[in-house]
């Protein structure tokens, strides 16, 4: 007999009415599910499943016929699907690409969970995915990778194949899931996507070369993924709704709403997340019972704009004397959403406190010696803002801050300190940036200069590796290793712990384990 707990999740079917202009009973010639399969933000009864149909990625639509079909889905306790304990059918619609988000509910927290879709005559791979322990669980551990820029023409990503043997909980992708450009000296492999995008079908087009690596489309299908988006997914070095480039506003913000909405397309986010033309709130909190909540943070859409720039353009540069810099009103994050995060800090309850946002926190002085040299699209341009965000650290009083970043292509590990004006403040928090999953490494000399210039705070910087990080939490402590690949122009490379950093619970500051 089943319990009333499975009875109730059978039970628990997505019934939607049938939209206008539908086709019942769909049949392919292709398999619509290139894609692939994702799940993401597990909460204690659920999370969020995803596929988009595309039988021919790269064409108007992915291939899909301009009317909506029905997909049907089935979670399972066996990944043979002997126990089906939820299912439903969601309409996926021309409108979003045919793309389809189901947020399941009423399943056991804490455990495994399988799942696949169906179209027509057409089934998906199965994919893994876990529920959240309970609130009130206080779960041994929890692991993690964390990811980054990953540029498709720079590499191969071996890295994802190197993480479905780590036994994760889940991956935290900090941005950069896409490069609308392409650039840098090293090109291992090229995609059909050439052109630069500007309209929604270009960005499909971006996102169906992205999703149809294997490597990745496995490690979506392993665990869920919770995301944060940076520039590149619109354009480089883009603040708020200014352009890198100048473009004209509405023109920008028309080719924003078309990136978001792309975005949301493919990644497996929840239906709060749906964009609304050019805004789209991703900014949310993932617990993970008692043990770690993570605050998800969006340090583009909300931006000043970069202080300084070089003449005619928007977006970064490199300054050496800039009194915009200085402005106290400066913000990456926005009121609301420094508001929210400070809030959501003071009443977390949570053993670990983990941020997860897009670039480095700490300075990041490139001129050793007298002066000071600044790269102003990361924290460094908005030390105003950066003040404000270790405040709330401290204000807050929220156990063991640990904050992880992207976006620079280079491992860092720094003490986050409550004045970085003077060396001997205390540390509050750590902070670990992870390098570049195939995208181009910085120029070693900024790190050089950096390490030179910053001896108080940065405890490790290195650019030329490609990799992620490895994180174990428990409660008494965090272990970090920062993976590097052999070599990121093979897909069949190596991979092999660079560092290790432990972090104690209840002492700031990461220690050489």
């Amino acid at each position: 007999m089943p319990s009333r707990r499975r009875f109730l999740a059978q039970a628990a079917v997505l019934a939607v009415a049938a939209p206008r202009g539908f086709a019942a009973t769909p049949r392919f010639e292709a398999d619509p599910f290139t894609l692939g399969v994702a799940s993401g933000y597990p909460s204690p009864d659920g999370f969020v499943l995803w596929t988009r149909l595309a039988p021919e990625p790269f064409a108007p639509g992915g291939g899909m016929a301009p009317v909506a079909v029905p997909v049907h889905w089935e979670v399972a306790e066996d990944e043979h699907f002997g126990a089906v304990v939820a299912s439903g059918t969601s309409w996926a619609e021309p409108a979003w690409g045919h793309s389809v988000h189901v947020e399941t509910a009423r399943l056991a927290p804490g455990r495994a969970w399988f799942y696949r879709f169906h179209c027509g005559d057409a089934t998906s791979a199965v994919g893994r995915t876990r529920t959240a322990p309970a609130a009130d669980a206080s779960p041994a551990r929890l692991r993690f990778a964390v990811a980054s820029c990953q540029h498709f023409e720079h590499g191969h990503y071996a890295a994802y194949r190197h993480m479905l043997d780590d036994e994760l909980d889940f991956v935290l992708h900090l941005g950069d899931y896409i490069y609308e450009s392409t650039w840098g000296p090293v090109h291992v492999r090229s995609h059909e996507a050439v052109r630069e995008p500007t309209t929604l079908e270009d960005y499909r087009a971006h996102y169906a070369c992205y999703r149809g690596d294997r490597a990745l489309q496995a490690m979506h299908a392993a665990v869920p993924w919770l995301l944060v988006w940076d520039d590149h997914e619109v354009e480089n070095d883009y603040a708020n709704d200014r352009s890198q480039n100048l473009d004209p506003r509405d023109w920008f913000l028309a080719r924003r709403a078309a990136a978001y909405q792309a975005y949301y397309e493919h990644m497996p986010l929840p239906r709060s997340m749906l964009p609304f033309g050019p805004d789209m709130r991703i900014h949310t909190t993932v617990d993970h019972g008692r043990l770690a909540r993570f605050y998800l943070l969006d340090d583009r859409q909300y931006r000043s704009y970069q202080p300084c720039p070089r003449p005619g353009r928007g977006g970064s540069n490199i300054i050496e004397g800039c009194a915009a810099i200085g402005d106290p009103a400066a913000t990456m994050l926005g009121a609301q959403q420094e508001a929210w995060f400070a809030a959501m800090l003071g009443a977390s309850k949570s053993a670990w406190n983990l941020v997860g946002q897009q670039t480095l926190i700490g300075p990041s002085d490139g001129k050793p010696g007298p002066g000071e040299r600044w790269y102003t699209d990361i924290w460094d341009g908005y030390p105003a803002a950066r003040r404000r965000f270790t405040d709330s650290l401290v204000a807050s009083r929220a156990a063991n801050p640990v904050t992880f970043g992207g976006d620079v292509h280079s491992f860092w590990v720094n003490d986050l300190k409550r004045d970085f004006t003077r060396p001997e403040s205390d540390t509050i928090a750590t902070e670990f940036v992870t390098t570049s999953i195939s995208s181009n490494p910085a120029p070693e000399g900024i790190i050089e200069n950096a390490l030179a210039a910053n001896p108080g705070h940065i405890r490790y910087a290195v650019s030329g590796p490609r990799g992620y990080l490895r994180v174990e939490v428990t409660a008494a402590g965090m272990h970090t290793e920062l993976r590097a690949l052999d070599d990121v122009t093979r897909a069949d490379s190596g991979c092999a712990t660079l560092k290790r950093y432990a972090v104690t619970a209840g002492r700031a500051g990461a220690e050489e384990a």
